[in-house]
């Protein structure tokens, strides 16, 4: 029993510490609950995974900078030894055989060597630019990212949190209309259709509701997740139309130019790395020269414990010269495939021409496209609030039927969900937009 209160005790410290732990972590957290979409933003670029791993990137493509040219430093090495005869070597002088050497020898080899010229490493000097060019592009390309799909998160949960505002103001107005139908019905001015059809729209409304609220819980964790923050986190975003309106127009007689795009640039990086890649296939037709010297530690001795007590030393400096004369026309074939890979990238290049102009005709037509739905279902909006007003008066006075009010009903929460709808797809093609050309802004 002490045991079973022990460990019980145990789990209950460990699970505290854990919470504890928790909760500290999320309150070194520099976001407001209340959050506007610049502040996310800026928290985004700071603390999203994505981007923390692009700076890793960056880090790792340094050290591998620094790996790749290190050959140009004195590379020094020691080499030891330790042989035993069995049989003495034997060689013949003068018509007689005489052992040649002792049975025990070793030998201490330190020996030094300096590159005066080597292609490769003359490649990996010139290209130490590009590789790091690489990685930082990576890194934007991870900003351009976060900053898009945070943008758009924001933007889903603002729509979903207008959303659950109109179906409780609906939830609201068909509880009221199924209190005066019931009303009417229990004093005989109307049968009973009228009340069982306001109970199924409620009913229908009030299970909308729900379903929004636990898709917005998703989509809260979702945003949460772009950020980099635990799904506990309390974010609570708050609903403005005017603000929303004001971010949804744009300059749409905007020239694209494709030099702006980050994947133009990450591909003329590439073209710039396969250049000085030819250029090192045909270096390799030069030789490679280096210095060395070395200092040489020999023992021998008949007699292994008296081994390291006769020492004969050597040392010698002096240049190394390596000239490849033929190695079955290898150098020859690098060469045309290095050439023929700048070809392909070429071609590459004017392929992500026409797509980026491809891109941006489509994502211009979509915002156009959607403005234009936009201003419709802002004015359907008002039409609709106008007929439901009108057609509440005269149901109230007997002059429609319960059915008109429906159809009234329905028609204005379909044309605000509508408008919703249009807003968030304006304001998600507008990103597009900036993206295709290539002006999302990262700073």
């Amino acid at each position: 029993m002490r045991l079973t209160f022990k460990v019980l005790g145990l789990a209950m410290l460990f699970t505290a510490s854990w919470v504890t732990k928790g909760l500290s972590q999320d309150s070194t957290i520099n976001l407001s609950p209340n959050a506007n979409l610049e502040e996310l933003l800026d928290f985004a670029l700071k603390n999203t995974i994505s981007i923390k791993k692009a700076y890793i990137g960056e880090e790792i493509g340094e050290r591998e900078i620094a790996s790749a040219i290190s050959g140009w430093y004195p590379q020094v090495n020691g080499t030891g030894s330790l042989n035993h005869f069995l049989i003495v070597p034997t060689s013949i002088v003068g018509g007689n055989a005489i052992q040649m050497g002792q049975e025990n020898s070793s030998s201490l080899l330190f020996q030094a060597n300096q590159t005066i010229f080597d292609p490769s490493l003359l490649q990996a000097s010139r290209a130490s630019k590009f590789i790091r060019e690489q990685y930082k592009q990576t890194t934007e390309t991870s900003k351009i990212n976060t900053v898009v799909d945070v943008s758009k998160a924001y933007y889903d949960i603002l729509t979903t949190e207008k959303q659950i505002v109109i179906i409780e103001e609906n939830i609201i107005r068909l509880q009221k209309q199924y209190n005066d139908s019931h009303v009417q019905y229990e004093v005989g001015m109307v049968d009973k259709t009228d009340f069982k059809r306001a109970q199924i729209s409620l009913n229908n409304s009030k299970a909308e509701l729900k379903q929004t609220v636990e898709i917005r819980k998703y989509k809260y964790d979702y945003l949460k997740q772009l950020l980099g923050i635990s799904n506990k986190y309390p974010l609570d975003l708050s609903y403005n139309d005017e603000d929303m309106e004001s971010k949804i127009f744009m300059d749409t007689v905007t020239t694209i130019d494709p030099k702006t795009r980050i994947e133009f640039k990450q591909l003329e990086t590439l073209q710039s790395i396969q250049q000085l890649n030819t250029q090192y296939h045909k270096w390799t037709f030069l030789p490679t020269l280096s210095a060395y010297g070395n200092y040489n530690f020999n023992y021998v001795n008949n007699s292994f414990t008296q081994l390291y007590t006769n020492n004969l030393p050597s040392s010698s400096v002096g240049l190394s010269l390596t000239m490849p004369i033929f190695q079955g026309m290898k150098r020859i074939q690098e060469v045309r495939r290095s050439e023929l890979m700048e070809t392909q990238l070429d071609w590459d290049m004017k392929e992500l021409n026409n797509v980026i102009n491809t891109e941006y005709s489509a994502a211009m037509a979509s915002y156009k496209a959607n403005i234009i739905e936009w201003k419709n279902s802002k004015d359907n909006v008002l039409l609709s609030e106008e007929v439901y007003n009108t057609l509440k008066l005269q149901y109230d006075s007997g002059i429609k039927t319960y059915l008109d009010l429906m159809t009234a009903e329905t028609d204005l929460r379909t044309s605000q969900l509508n408008y919703l709808n249009a807003l968030f797809a304006v304001l998600s093609s507008k990103i597009d937009v900036q993206k295709a050309l290539g002006i999302i802004p990262i700073q």
